[in-house]
């Protein structure tokens, strides 16, 4: 699986720029607020068009643009496609797999993406918003279905916690509340399924990625955990059964939803539990235990997808690798061989070299020369700018 050409016309700080890819390794390199990273949110967006920055397509129109286009050629299920995402300003987003409209969630059926950014260093430490979020964005390209049941979540959520808050001016809305209540329910006991099941394949992918990655100082035991409400006691259950169980639990919490004017009980109190040699890495974890754990999930994550799909998914490396020490960086240099790898730095020599890599160097959101005025040998001097030949 691989991304082949990409074209940008009004995305972010693209006014209009094509870039051909290596198969293998690209090293994009440039100066900071340049476009290295809105090159990555492209690609990841033709993977399922959900942005992994923002929840609003507006914010991904250029300044002073009233639409933004990106125009994809990718090699995936062994086969040349073509993916276009249109966006204008106050209109829903359009989608094309192959020329033929499609949803959003559908273009992950033909190109999937892992991110690591450095965020995702903080993953452990974070609170449990930046879990699910790593839950959330891996199933939604895994199941297109989630997607739009996480989108219905979200919506009937704000609707029933605006209810909460006005509840105090106006009383009458409780009679209200069953009906938000049975709603978020049945759609928790949907997203708890699916967040259970790949938390589970999860933990089984990262726990010998880390015990390699740990063997050289003392092999350690990283173990991944699903957790949801108190009364769900096994997320394995039927969705009947998962739905009573919460139902139960907002029964109980009916009295204190009311008073603390928030929801209390549903899937956006989801989170994966952490341990590494069986005490919580959250509380307990070292800085370097912290970035080995969070590594290994993340590529734990690939691996997930490789055995779905049988193609290693597209590795996208935002600026991590310079926050990493050098033996944290051989390890992941080690690991993304078999795919297409797409990793933003500002050390393009040494990383090109170190993996053999391509690079493209990125200046006010176009492919430009490199900063010692010798000519990128992967831009094209004629037509508009390229990479790649």
């Amino acid at each position: 699986m691989r991304i082949e050409r990409l074209v940008l016309r009004g995305f972010r700080n693209y006014a209009e720029t094509e870039v051909r890819f290596a198969p293998e390794t690209n090293v994009i390199s440039g100066e900071n607020a340049q476009g290295k990273t809105n090159l990555l949110e492209a690609v990841y967006l033709l993977s399922g068009g959900k942005s992994f920055r923002t929840r609003f397509d507006r914010e991904l129109i250029g300044f002073e643009k009233d639409s933004a286009e990106l125009e994809a050629e990718i090699f995936a299920q062994e086969r040349q496609q073509s993916l276009r995402i249109l966006m204008r300003r106050g209109q829903a987003k359009q989608v094309w797999k192959n020329r033929v409209r499609q949803k959003s969630g559908e273009l992950s059926e033909a190109l999937k993406a892992v991110l690591f950014s450095p965020d995702d260093l903080n993953l452990i430490r974070e609170g449990p918003a930046a879990r699910r979020r790593l839950m959330d964005l891996a199933i939604c390209q895994l199941r297109p279905g989630y997607a739009a049941l996480l989108s219905d979540y979200r919506r009937v959520y704000e609707n029933k916690t605006r209810l909460l808050r006005d509840y105090r001016n106006d009383p009458h809305l409780e009679d209200t509340f069953d009906a938000f209540s049975d709603t978020m329910a049945r759609l928790s006991a949907k997203l708890i399924r699916y967040r259970a099941s790949f938390a589970r394949r999860l933990g089984e992918a990262a726990s010998p990625i880390h015990r390699e990655f740990t063997a050289g100082g003392g092999e350690e035991r990283l173990e991944v955990r699903y957790r949801t409400v108190s009364t769900v006691t096994d997320c394995t259950a039927s969705e009947q059964t998962i739905y009573g169980k919460i139902l139960e639990h907002q029964r109980a919490h009916r009295q204190a939803e009311i008073a603390s004017g928030s929801c209390l009980t549903g899937a956006h109190k989801d989170d994966l539990e952490i341990d590494i040699n069986a005490r919580p890495a959250r509380s307990f974890a070292s800085q370097g235990q912290t970035r080995t754990a969070a590594l290994s999930i993340k590529l734990a994550e690939r691996e997930i997808f490789l055995q779905e799909t049988g193609e290693y998914p597209i590795l996208l490396l935002d600026d991590v690798l310079s926050e990493l020490d050098t033996r944290r960086q051989e390890f992941v240099l080690n690991r993304i061989g078999g795919g297409q790898t797409l990793i933003t730095c500002c050390e393009d020599e040494q990383i090109a070299g170190r993996t053999g890599g391509r690079v493209l160097f990125i200046r006010n959101g176009a492919l430009a020369e490199k900063p010692d005025g010798e000519e990128n040998n992967h831009v094209s001097a004629s037509g508009k700018q390229r990479a790649g030949s």
